[in-house]
């Protein structure tokens, strides 16, 4: 099992960002051919997905829409620290990825990318990859 962090700085309190480029080296740097790699954000105001990468609209609607099904601030909201909705949309998206490996590469269809979605920033967070295979 190969294992590695990755530091994620933010700059917005609702942000995706592409972190493909980091897992690809890292899965390089191991020399696993062919496995599975478990992506883990342990953040309660922050997700992980797939998506598509090539264009940056995609991003910004699917914040939209999140922002639209949950909204920052409502009188309803309990949560004293006034994050509410961050926590419910990482938890929409989720906090893991379980991907494949395939000739020492992510297994991803040609316009997916891996994002790093923040909900609550901006922060500097932490991904932690774990990869098993030969």
């Amino acid at each position: 099992m190969h294992r590695q962090s990755l530091v994620v700085n933010t700059q917005n309190r609702e942000e995706f960002k592409d972190i493909t480029a980091e897992i690809r080296n890292f899965i390089q740097a191991t020399g696993v051919e062919k496995g599975f790699l478990t992506v883990f954000v342990p953040h309660t105001t922050a997700g992980v997905t797939v998506n598509e990468g090539a264009d940056p609209a995609v991003s910004r609607d699917l914040l939209y829409i999140l922002g639209k099904l949950v909204p920052h601030f409502d009188p309803k909201y309990e949560h004293y620290e006034g994050n509410s909705d961050a926590h419910a949309k990482a938890s929409l998206l989720g906090s893991s990825l379980n991907l494949l490996v395939e000739n020492g590469d992510l297994f991803l269809g040609t316009w997916q990318a891996v994002f790093f979605a923040e909900f609550d920033g901006p922060r500097q967070r932490r991904v932690y990859l774990a990869l098993a295979g030969s």
